[in-house]
């Protein structure tokens, strides 16, 4: 007769019955075409119901680990072997997952603080959309999101960056990762790709990810070089003009036109303009995008709104030229759109009614008095070492240059055994030599910590 103790395992008896039983037969404990005690005789001899070792029963039928016979009973079926796999947990840890470091303090950060979310508005808005338009939730949106949401960041581009698009040349996607895929898509993989260096890598990750050629492209003090296109033979120019990352760099009208003039020379060539946190110029009226100043249809503009709102938003948006626009109708379009109903209604009311505006000013406010105390403390705890601040008013990290002997693995390095993470530019170089960029450090001010920060500084001074 078949025992078994209940008071291990969790979850109700005739589960636990299901799991005994059906363990007995994975490991030919109970062999194939053998009886099972009846469910009287087994209620019985195990204290339990009747109805328990029905459900048992009747969940390895379903599965066919057993089988009824009428006036007969059960039987373990007869097509299985003891060699079968066991159920069981998987063990499996990736070994090249990497472990997550933890710091005390960390100077570039990049993320909104969460204070800084406008949470009750989202919740508010959330609810009137559940209330009023339940139907239009549950519907599947187009494969460039719904019209709402595009009309909006249409009205958004026009008042604030001086870009006039129609909602059906902007497509919204979860996040700028899964648009450049598009883009390979829509160029096609025959493409080169230039990339600039130093950069932010996971660009030039997704690149080789897709499969598609890229090529790093060297910068100076306006940006990438146009005479770097020429050499890597590229067709398509991936630049972050209105500030750069890691650099800091603001492009000057003289390098855009530059580059538009190399986009305009041949058929197929193209810009891919990352504007990835234009909102947050502190000083002075926004830059405008290139592709307001595009005439021959040569830009494509990205955007997203992980650094206004949350990097956990995950809503990006492009906006096509219109014959691009087109193709992506023409050959894109069985795409789904992949952020979800709710969040495009949700942010769609955040633009319309001037949510959005009123928290882009707020930010700003909030972080132009932010940096100027973060720069005021800087100049307070490393009087006697000898730096400067690279900045240019716009997005939310500047550069701190140090005069120093030491490399910059070296300075990371004696950080980060005091439990504090700083990043050199020199971290993001792919072929540009790294000596060339040396002394330079990433300061994200949008998250970090300022009553912290004296005693991060002094580790530093320390260091130094």
């Amino acid at each position: 007769m078949l025992t078994y103790d209940f008071t291990k395992g969790e979850g109700p008896l005739y589960q636990k019955l299901y799991k005994f039983i059906k363990d007995d037969i994975s490991k030919g404990v109970l062999l194939p075409g053998e009886k099972l005690p009846s469910r009287r005789s087994l209620s019985d001899n195990l204290g339990i119901s009747t109805v328990t070792v029905d459900n048992a029963y009747d969940q390895l039928a379903e599965e066919g680990y057993i089988s009824a016979v009428p006036k007969k009973g059960y039987f373990v079926a007869e097509n299985l072997t003891a060699s079968f796999s066991v159920e069981k947990r998987s063990e499996f840890k990736a070994k090249s997952k990497k472990k997550k470091e933890e710091y005390d303090f960390d100077f570039s950060i990049s993320r909104p603080a969460a204070e800084s979310f406008p949470f009750s508005v989202w919740a508010k808005l959330t609810r009137e959309n559940v209330a009023g338009r339940s139907e239009k939730l549950l519907e599947v949106s187009g494969s460039s999101g719904i019209y709402e949401l595009r009309e909006a960041i249409a009205g958004h581009l026009s008042s604030f960056r001086g870009l006039h698009a129609s909602p059906d040349q902007i497509v919204v996607g979860a996040g700028t990762e899964y648009l450049y895929g598009l883009i390979i898509k829509l160029l096609g993989k025959n493409k080169k790709y230039c990339v600039e260096d130093p950069g932010y890598r996971k660009i030039s990750q997704i690149y080789e990810a897709e499969g598609v050629k890229h090529a790093f492209g060297r910068m100076d003090e306006s940006g990438l070089l146009v005479s770097e296109l020429v050499r890597t033979k590229a067709d398509i120019a991936h630049i972050s003009p209105t500030h750069h990352f890691p650099t800091g760099i603001t492009m000057p009208i003289g390098r855009r036109n530059e580059i538009m003039s190399w986009a305009y020379e041949k058929e197929g060539r193209y810009i891919v303009e990352d504007d990835y946190d234009s909102e947050f110029r502190l000083r002075g009226n926004p830059i405008p995008p290139m592709q307001s100043m595009d005439t021959m249809e040569k830009v494509i503009y990205i955007n997203t709104f992980s650094k206004s709102l949350a990097s956990t938003i995950r809503i990006g948006y492009m906006v096509l030229p219109e014959h691009l626009a087109e193709r992506f109708y023409e050959k894109l379009a069985f795409y789904s759109c992949t952020v979800p109903t709710f969040d495009q209604y949700t942010l769609s009311d955040f633009i319309k009614k001037g949510y959005f505006e009123k928290h882009i000013n707020r930010m700003r406010h909030q972080y132009t008095r932010k940096r100027e105390s973060v720069l005021e403390i800087i100049k307070r705890e490393l009087e006697g070492v000898e730096y400067r601040i690279i900045e240019n008013d716009s997005g939310l990290h500047f550069i701190l240059h140090l005069f120093t002997k030491h490399t910059d693995k070296d300075l990371e390095n004696a950080l980060k055994k005091r439990k504090i993470k700083i990043s050199a530019v020199s971290d993001y170089c792919m072929q540009t030599p790294e000596k060339q960029l040396m002394g330079n450090f990433i300061i994200d001010y949008s998250n970090l910590d300022v009553s912290l920060l004296p005693h991060a500084l002094n580790a530093l001074k320390e260091c130094l």
